[in-house]
């Protein structure tokens, strides 16, 4: 069972920039809910609670309790609108659910098993590709995260959706290939940073010789055309 918080909301009838504009001078948000087959409903609450709420991030995986005057409504964060500039929520649109309701979400990657794995050992570097996997799983049911398995990852390896441990009945969005999640490289050495730099001597010698003409009061020979 996915985790849940509540906020509570109310009723509210108009709808349009100026209403928006309205309740925000009043501290609130306008916001709606829809879906399982009944009539949008839209509504308005506390900006301040959305907003806490949403920089907790944890509103597109956790279900709510959203209590609109008193009737109780099980929903799903599905988007949200924030300020540009104070990062404050500005609407938000909630998905109701049920048990049998299945969605597609992002769920955060986690990684797992890191003492088992010869190339972290060998002090490779896990270079990470998606930190977050859409999968497909019941409303009621998301996963907190997904536990991605290093055990025996070997220095170049890829680290594939074939190594995370799902639950049952989650599967990804993307099901035709066995995508990677991240790849672990080889650490950088003191010699690799060398190499993409000229030797000291060189650059010296270099220096020397395109200022040779110029000292012996020569102009340089021109270039072949």
């Amino acid at each position: 069972m996915s985790r849940k918080y509540a906020l509570k909301a109310a009723k509210r009838e108009r709808a349009g920039k100026g209403v928006a504009r309205s309740l925000r001078r009043e501290g609130r948000i306008p916001a709606v809910v829809y879906g399982d087959g009944k009539e949008p409903v839209k509504i308005s609450l506390s900006s301040s609670e959305a907003t806490m709420e949403y920089r907790k991030g944890h509103m597109f995986t956790n279900l709510c309790d959203l209590d609109v005057d008193g009737q109780e409504h099980l929903v799903l964060v599905r988007d949200i609108q924030e300020n540009p500039v104070t990062d404050f929520v500005e609407h938000i649109d909630f998905l109701r659910v049920t048990p049998k309701t299945k969605i597609a979400v992002y769920v955060p990657v986690h990684f797992i098993n890191h003492d088992d794995s010869p190339g972290i050992f060998q002090k490779g570097v896990l270079n990470v590709v998606r930190h977050e996997v859409e999968l497909i799983c019941n409303a009621v049911d998301i996963p907190e995260s997904i536990d991605v398995n290093l055990a025996g990852k070997e220095l170049g390896d890829a680290v594939k959706i074939s190594d995370a441990l799902l639950p049952e009945e989650v599967k990804p969005v993307i099901s035709n290939r066995d995508f990677t999640i991240a790849t672990l490289v080889a650490p950088k050495t003191g010699a690799d940073e060398d190499e993409a730099k000229p030797a000291e001597g060189e650059a010296v010698a270099a220096e020397g010789a395109a200022a040779a003409p110029a000292a012996a009061g020569q102009a340089p020979a021109p270039e072949k055309k």
